[in-house]
């Protein structure tokens, strides 16, 4: 088995600067995965920031990836805003009701306040112990759920889609004050030491047209960016589902990385907008990450790394979302010895 040479910021602290590295950096976007490593139900996470220390700390030391993620769910933010959030015994949280019944109720909305309200304290908790713990050695994220996606739990989903086309004025102020609590808890973020990852479901052209995403979506990212990088941290942006037709804005809106979901190319994404930003992505994470044989995540992991080594803002190789929560450990170990083996420069050949 061949060892990394360096760690995780050594290796990318040379990479940005065009140093040599041992291997492209890679991230296996470990969320409640986590759990398993250390033997516990996904549940047990909630209002327990040393817990979900222990299981991301535990889970980057068995399989040495590039960057910390701390994250449970998409549905903090909402909730510590008022969003109703179910916590199954042992799978990932899902909105149960949204924190307002009628647009009516938009102007009882308030953000929240990091350090009090909901699990953010707890998390917040979790990345500084995380950070005390391994942070000489690799990047602590946190992440965050972006303005139009954290509307969309304040409101309701389909509530928040009809919204954009009967009453805009009503989804721009959503989006406001969801934009309110992203700056207050990415300062927090900052505060602690660790550097804000930005997640933006809602906006996929899966789900809002690149109009819409222009209009509803983009100012708050941008503002919300603009702050990070007034913080000197860059910014990681993922969008799930189909993105090619909003990448050119997402560079616009100042994302450093983007991460590229499974649904789009990532050999499109480096021939449009390579020149701009550095890529991240976009191994299965369910067919072949969950489902998939060793061979089937060596090979998809080769795949990805001959479209986009070259990509000359760099390229990290990462799942095109979070791993589900059974995703093998097997796999995530042959994703980062796949990494190794290739080395940098890349060679394909055994």
């Amino acid at each position: 088995m061949i060892k990394d040479q360096m760690t995780p910021i050594e290796r990318m602290t040379a990479y940005n600067l065009g140093e040599r590295i041992d291997r492209l950096p890679c991230v296996p976007i470990v969320g409640n995965t986590a759990a398993r490593v250390i033997g516990i139900k996904v549940s047990e996470f909630k209002g327990n920031g040393k817990l979900i220390a222990q299981a991301q700390i535990e889970a980057y030391r068995m399989f040495n990836y590039d960057n910390i993620r701390v994250f449970t769910d998409l549905y903090t933010q909402a909730e510590a805003m008022g969003a109703k959030v179910y916590y199954p015994l042992d799978e990932t949280a899902y909105l149960d009701a949204p924190a307002i019944n009628d647009i009516s109720e938009i102007d009882s909305l308030v953000p929240a306040d990091p350090y009090r309200d909901g699990d953010l304290p707890h998390h917040l908790e979790a990345m500084k112990i995380v950070l005390d713990e391994v942070g000489k050695e690799v990047a602590v994220t946190g992440a965050v759920t972006c303005p139009f996606t954290n509307a969309s739990f304040l409101v309701g989903a389909e509530n928040l889609t009809r919204l954009v086309m009967k009453n805009p004025q009503a989804v721009h102020k959503l989006c406001e004050v969801s934009l309110e609590t992203n700056l207050r808890y990415t300062k927090a973020i900052i505060d602690a030491g660790c550097t804000p990852s930005l997640t933006d479901a809602m906006s996929s052209c899966t789900v809002i047209s690149p109009k819409q995403f222009k209009e509803f979506s983009y100012p708050y990212l941008k503002r919300l960016i603009d702050y990070i990088h007034s913080r000197g941290k860059s910014v990681t942006l993922h969008i799930c589902g189909k993105t090619s037709k909003i990448w050119e804005l997402m560079v616009e809106a100042g994302a450093d990385c983007i991460s590229i979901d499974n649904d789009a190319d990532l050999l499109e994404a480096k021939l449009k907008i390579g020149d701009k930003v550095r890529l991240m992505g976009n191994v299965r994470p369910s067919e072949i990450m969950l489902e998939g044989s060793s061979e089937d995540v060596r090979n998809a992991v080769f795949e990805c790394v001959k479209k986009a080594h070259d990509n000359p803002k760099g390229y990290i190789v990462a799942s095109g979302c979070s791993l589900p929560t059974e995703t093998p450990f097997s796999n995530i170990h042959v994703m980062l010895d796949t990494v190794r083996k290739i080395g940098y420069p890349v060679k394909f050949k055994a």
